[in-house]
């Protein structure tokens, strides 16, 4: 799970890197991609936190990827520094006050040579395919033969891939290809700290249907500075209750279908991050294979039981809220589990 940060020159994009993950990328110049871990703001498991006091603590946290690339093809450079990054953040210069349409304008810049970009690969590709006789062709060759000029028609359009209703069987053949507009979007729009929020209004100007989020990256890296104290009390001083980093963190956590569930206990409280729709031997495998190898039961309770039932496992079991789930039991986000296993 990777999620990579794409903006035109001077957008924001290394300040925003720095700002959630706390690495000035800007300091390592010269480097086509610095990787860091994003904490995932989540007030449920700091109680969990308070609540046990472990010795250790993982909260979940999200990869990003600051890349930056040059030459006479950055686009091919990029797709091999990024092509299995799992998502984008799109970031969009607006701090110069400038108007909302010059600021959509700089979102199809770089949104274009992303089309572009895909659309060179599936030309190439469909070029490859015509010079094989057809008896040669293999499964595979005779699905993407059929699909490739629909994605090609929807690019040559201006369309995104991600857009598109494929199937499980043509989504699952295009995994090699790592298409830019096939990768979910998150928009971030760098804006001065003064200016009001205009994410519904460039949402509509664009026709984009990626979620959209404004922030003052020159405001948002005073405020990631702070300490925890003082950052309370200079956000409810201009009535924020959040600042606009750490939702786009999360959103872009969502984005990726992820979810988490907890162990628990006075050694570690940690958020083990999954997919969302595994069932429990394959959640299991997240902290050992032996877990799923050996899998027995899952001893499941949820967050908002287990805070009612006197927030302690073995209040919420004599509550009747911890429960033993098999192996068909399909994780819910912010369960809290111990698993039984035998190897």
């Amino acid at each position: 799970m990777e999620i990579a940060i794409l903006g035109l020159p001077q957008s924001g994009k290394s300040t925003l890197f720095e700002i959630m993950t706390g690495i000035a990328s800007r300091e390592r110049f010269g480097e086509p991609t610095v990787r860091g871990l994003a904490r995932v703001p989540d007030a449920r498991f700091d109680e969990l936190v308070r609540i046990f006091a472990p010795r250790k603590i993982s909260p979940a946290a999200v990869p990003f990827m600051d890349l930056n690339a040059a030459g006479e093809d950055p686009w091919a450079q990029l797709r091999k520094l990024a092509g299995a990054a799992d998502g984008i953040v799109h970031v969009v210069d607006g701090f110069m006050k400038t108007s909302e349409d010059e600021m959509a304008a700089r979102y199809h810049k770089l949104s274009d040579e992303l089309v572009i970009s895909d659309l060179a690969i599936i030309e190439h590709k469909i070029e490859r395919l015509a010079k094989i006789q057809k008896t040669h062709l293999k499964p595979e060759d005779v699905l993407h033969a059929s699909l490739l000029p629909r994605l090609k028609e929807a690019l040559e359009a201006g369309k995104a891939l991600r857009n598109l209703e494929m199937t499980d069987e043509e989504l699952k053949s295009l995994r090699g290809f790592a298409f830019w507009t096939m990768k979910p979007e998150l928009i971030v729009l760098n804006t001065h700290e003064e200016a009001e929020s205009i994410a519904e209004s460039f949402a509509a100007r664009t026709k984009c249907t990626s979620p959209v989020i404004d922030i003052s990256c020159q405001i948002e890296m005073e405020i990631s500075h702070l300490p925890a104290v003082e950052r309370a009390a200079f956000l409810e001083g201009m009535g924020i209750s959040e600042p606009a980093f750490e939702r786009i963190i999360r959103t872009a956590f969502k984005l990726l279908g992820r979810i988490w569930y907890y162990t628990v206990g006075e050694d570690e409280v940690k958020a083990w991050v999954i997919p969302a729709g595994w069932a429990a031997p394959k959640a299991a495998a997240a902290i050992h294979k032996d877990f799923e190898r050996g899998f027995i039961k899952a001893e499941v309770v949820s967050y908002d039981d287990f805070m009612s039932s006197g927030k302690s496992i073995a209040a919420a079991k004599a509550a009747g809220k911890l429960r033993l789930e098999g192996k068909e039991y399909i994780v819910e986000d912010c369960d809290i589990i111990s698993f039984r296993f035998n190897v």
